[in-house]
């Protein structure tokens, strides 16, 4: 029977040395496995094969030991394979069967291991959940995005990386007594083996920087006992007094190996910090696929930096006050308030300046998290790359400009808040407001007022119970001259919402006379003021040039070698403006977390008040804010400007003809008719008229021309805009009209070669005396006759005016004349007699007729001036010359004929009723030239400056605030800004929610 075993393991072993299993050709006999060694080769005995012992420690039991081997004695054969053929088939599956159940023991062995290996290395890493807000929500979704086969060779070298894997030696003894499964013992009774190591060494799985902190808490916890331990045996009664040397030194020991294990633990967070924000950066940067040409999803803190930003310019006229959290920054003059902020931004963002006031307006400064250094202010594209020092140099001029143009004239500091939003990788999220620093006394070049807003501004931003307060003291000055820790005890005198900063540590140290002074500012005893934490910090050594790596490092350095840290007076999670950043910023967001839904529901409340408000005072109107109200009346305006294009050339060229007539009339009578109408002949009357027109032409007339059709241009468009257009019309819109009316006309320019072209356009219509035909001609007639008609009742209106009213008037209406006009109405008569004696008198009286007129009048008891005299000739000697022309015109009616003949053989002569055909030719010549320069160039223009002015005003929100105005306008402006407000704060919450 042993021989058909050995026959069956004869087979197998030669299955086995035929096998490539690692080995290139045939095995050499000296390779097979001990057993079979033993069993074909009676030369290798067994003994010389004694199995090592185990090198793990291995509880060893066998499901097969009730089943002893049982002892056989071993046939001598040959140095060779012995073949045995006899049932050689059911002994090689028998022998098969029991290698399947030791394959699937050792499966179930080793995966019950390796669950249990890996169930304690899972026990071991730290709760990394509370972190998880750092990395942005987008980076869960990369993998629909991103293939990270090509993203892991961009990835950092992978030796940090190995220490996190397990222990593969310890893996490799695992399977070293699998192996030995295989190899026979010293009675060949284990058949199978099955392992379950505990957890003997807890460290030599704790590799890499994860274990490090793990080991480093565990050491500065021991040693945090041995010192408590040490210090209260250093405090027992007088039986230890003469250990108390050694002991002394034993505690300042072990003080000493606490800070350094402190100093090494926050080296190691700095350094995994430092790799884990560099891997995300990476991370981030990788744009394989276009990440960053797609839309990214907000982050939480942009999300409620716009919340803020809308709610600063939110007039609360409905009790809906602004009670979101914000960081809010405040300390005296020059305690380095800014310095500070720039530590927490990493980058030297703000004006510096030597003891002089630089912040001048409260500046919010949103901090987020992002792949590249960089600032960008609310309303501007530009970022500033915060690496370069030229952009860091620009960023701070564009602060100081803005800062400067926000203050009013006669004003030192403004409540004018700058937003500003700086992103960088690392940076801890908040929102933080830099207000102007706090003074105790007005100098020179200040506004008087200074003190007091500087207060103002400071309590209007501390009094909102969720802000919380960062306040700055100087550590290089006595605490007694502090005027902040005064004004943040009456703002906040619980301290639930105060934390306290000591800057200046470094100059403390050195300056204080005694230490513990420091300890006592530190620990809250020394001022009344209560706060949530008490931190001190190192700002630089006072270089303006410093970067913020030196800070860093000289900040580190100090505190590593303070004899304040040393004799445990400062601890360490109280130093380094890091641990700063960290603790604020969980503040803030503790927070926001506490107080932000019960603003949501405030303003969900205010939103129902104010839509209920509009159905009941506008039902049937839209919610339209100021600036959609803007876009309505703006399509409007530009609809009645293209309404002036559809004004028909008739119309244009009626008003046209009849302004410039009534514009140049009194010209053309007083200054060309009546002096020509002098003459005594009509060549000289021509002559006279000729050369009047020439003079008229070069120097008055295209100018009067151009104003007037200006000003038909203008009373056209203020028609149109201030037409009503019945149950349309919106006076909502009336003074913006009236103000676009107003500054398009202002901006509006006639083109200057117009005047030119039409000179020479008149100039040649009024040299043209022929009338073509009796139709002309009775239409000159026409136009004279109601010309002097219209000059006629003019001058008698005067006269009457001058005279008094008539017996009829004065006993109908019982009025009387003054003695004035009595005086004037004797003139008169007086001149009537004159001028019925000699009908063809001059124009003027000579000096010897005045005289006589007033010789007359004084006779009748009248004292009459000289002057008085040649007034009333004027009027009274110009309606009879009127007069006199329309009983001509009467008699010019029918001397078309006798003008055809050029009045040959003829007593009329009708020339003055050419003069007025030329006249009327040129005003209809003049009004089509203007018409078509309306219609071709100007209306175009003015519809271009309207534009413009609609452009300008819709990008001057304060002119339109100016304009429009009225309840329905700011109850809309409220209702849109309320719904705005709420819809991102409901946003921001359910991102909130999300984070958690």
């Amino acid at each position: 029977m042993w021989r058909a075993r050995a026959a069956a393991v004869c087979v197998v072993c030669q299955s086995l040395a035929n096998s490539s299993y690692g080995v290139k050709g045939k095995s050499p006999l000296q390779k097979l496995h001990l057993v079979s060694r033993s069993i074909h080769h009676p030369h290798y005995t067994s003994s010389k094969f004694q199995r090592p012992p185990l090198r793990t420690s291995i509880q060893q039991f066998s499901s097969l030991n009730h089943l002893p081997l049982r002892k056989t004695k071993l046939l001598s054969v040959k140095y060779g394979y012995l073949s045995h053929r006899n049932f050689w088939v059911a002994r090689l599956a028998s022998r098969l069967l029991k290698l399947r159940y030791l394959v699937l023991g050792s499966a179930v062995g080793g995966g019950y291991t390796a669950k249990k290996t890996y169930d304690q290395w899972k026990e071991m890493l730290p709760d990394l959940s509370d972190y998880k807000w750092i990395v942005p929500d987008f980076i869960w979704e990369l993998d629909e995005h991103i293939d990270f086969e090509k993203l892991s060779k961009a990835l950092p070298d992978a030796e940090d990386f190995a220490k996190l894997l397990p222990d593969f030696d310890k893996i490799g003894e695992s399977l070293s007594s699998l192996k030995g499964f295989f190899s026979p013992d010293s009675q060949g009774e284990t058949a199978f083996r099955a392992t379950d190591q505990g957890y003997e060494n807890d460290k030599q799985y704790k590799k890499g920087l994860l274990g490090e902190l793990i080991l480093l808490q565990q050491e500065i916890q021991q040693h945090e006992e041995e010192a408590r331990r040490a210090a209260g045996q250093y405090n027992m009664g007088s039986s230890q007094q003469k250990r108390k040397v050694s002991d002394k030194e034993k505690i300042d020991q072990l003080q000493e190996e606490l800070l350094h294990t402190q100093l090494k633990y926050q080296r190691i967070l700095e350094r995994l910090e430092k790799e884990n924000k560099e891997l995300r950066k990476l991370v981030l940067q990788k744009d394989d696929k276009g990440i960053h040409q797609r839309k990214l999803k907000k982050s939480l803190i942009d999300m409620y930096s716009e919340v803020l930003d809308i709610l600063s310019d939110y007039d609360a006229s409905y009790n809906t006050q602004d009670h979101l959290p914000r960081v809010v920054v405040v300390g005296d003059q020059s305690a380095g308030k800014t310095s500070v902020l720039e530590m927490i931004a990493q980058a030297r963002i703000f004006p510096r300046g030597s003891g002089e006031m630089m912040t001048r307006s409260p500046v919010k400064v949103t901090l987020s998290e992002g792949p590249h250094h960089v600032a960008l202010f609310k309303d501007s594209s530009r970022e500033f790359d915060l690496t370069k020092e030229e952009d860091l140099a620009a960023l701070r001029n564009e602060i100081e400009i803005r800062m400067r143009k926000s203050v009013k004239e006669g004003c030192t500091v403004s409540a004018e808040t700058i937003s500003l939003n700086v992103k960088g990788p690392g940076l801890q999220r908040m929102v933080l407001v830099d207000l102007p620093g706090v003074i105790s006394t007005v100098t020179s070049g200040m506004a008087p007022d200074t003190k007091d807003t500087i207060f103002s501004i400071s309590k209007a931003y501390m009094q909102n119970p969720n802000a919380i307060i960062l306040c700055i003291q100087d550590g290089s000055v006595d605490a007694e001259r502090s005027i902040v820790t005064d004004l943040v005890s009456q703002m906040d005198p619980h301290g639930k919402r105060t934390i306290f900063v000591l800057t200046k540590v470094d100059l403390a140290e050195r300056n204080v006379a005694s230490p513990n002074r420091i300890q006592q500012i530190i620990e809250g005893k020394l001022f009344p003021m209560k706060a949530l934490g008490y931190f001190a910090v190192v700002t630089g050594k006072g270089n303006s040039s410093e970067s913020i790596e030196s800070i860093k490092d000289y900040e580190e350095e100090f505190f590593q070698n303070s004899k304040l840290l040393k004799t445990c007076m400062l601890k360490a999670h109280q130093v380094t403006t890091r641990n700063l950043s960290l603790a604020v910023s969980d503040c803030f967001w503790k927070m926001v977390r506490e107080s932000v839904e019960q603003q949501a529901d405030a303003f969900k409340a205010t939103r129902f008040n104010l839509e209920t408000e509009w159905k009941n005072n506008y039902p049937r109107l839209r919610e339209l804010d100021r600036n959609e109200l803007f876009e309505k009346a703006k399509n409007e305006i530009l609809d009645e400007v293209i309404s002036l294009s559809q004004v028909t050339p008739k119309h244009w060229e009626e008003i046209l003809q009849k302004t410039l007539w009534e514009r140049v009339s009194t010209h053309v009578i007083e200054n060309i008719y009546l002096p020509a109408a002098q003459t005594t002949n009509s060549g000289t009357f021509n002559t006279t008229v000729d050369i009047k027109l020439k003079q008229w032409t070069d120097k008055q007339l295209p100018n009067k021309a151009v104003e007037v059709a200006w000003e038909t241009l203008q009373e056209e468009f203020s028609h149109f805009m201030t037409e009503k257009k019945g149950k349309e019309h919106d006076d909502i819109f009336d003074k913006l009209k009236q103000a676009v009316k107003e500054e398009s006309i202002k901006r509006h320019k006639w083109n200057e070669r117009a005047e030119d072209s039409l000179r020479v356009i008149q100039h040649n219509a009024l040299e043209d005396r022929s009338i073509s035909d009796k139709q002309q001609w009775d239409a000159a007639i026409h136009f004279m006759e109601d010309t002097l008609q219209s000059r006629l009742k003019d001058t008698e209106s005067v006269i009457e005016d001058m005279v008094g009213p008539d017996w009829k008037k004065r006993w109908l209406y019982w009025v009387g004349r003054t003695k004035e006009q009595n005086i004037r109405n004797e003139t008169k008569n007086e001149l009537e007699k004159m001028i019925k004696c000699n009908e063809d008198h001059a124009a003027y009286l000579a000096n010897d007729e005045v005289t006589t007129v007033r010789k007359n009048l004084e006779a009748k008891g009248v004292a009459v001036d000289p002057c008085l005299i040649k007034d009333t000739w004027h009027q009274v000697y110009r309606r009879h010359f009127l007069r006199t022309a329309l009983s001509h015109c009467n008699l010019c009616r029918r001397g078309f004929y006798y003008y055809q003949r050029h009045f040959v053989d003829s007593e009329l002569e009708c020339n003055d009723v050419v003069l007025f055909w030329r006249i009327q030719r040129m005003l209809a010549i003049t009004a089509n030239t203007l018409r078509q320069q309306l219609t071709n160039t100007e209306v175009r223009r003015l519809e271009k400056n309207v534009k413009e002015v609609l452009e300008d005003f819709a990008e001057d929100s304060d002119k339109k605030v100016k304009l429009l105005t009225g309840k329905r306008v700011q109850l809309a402006e409220d209702l849109k800004k309320v719904r705005e407000i709420q819809e991102k704060l409901e946003a921001f919450i359910e991102a909130l929610h999300q984070e958690k």
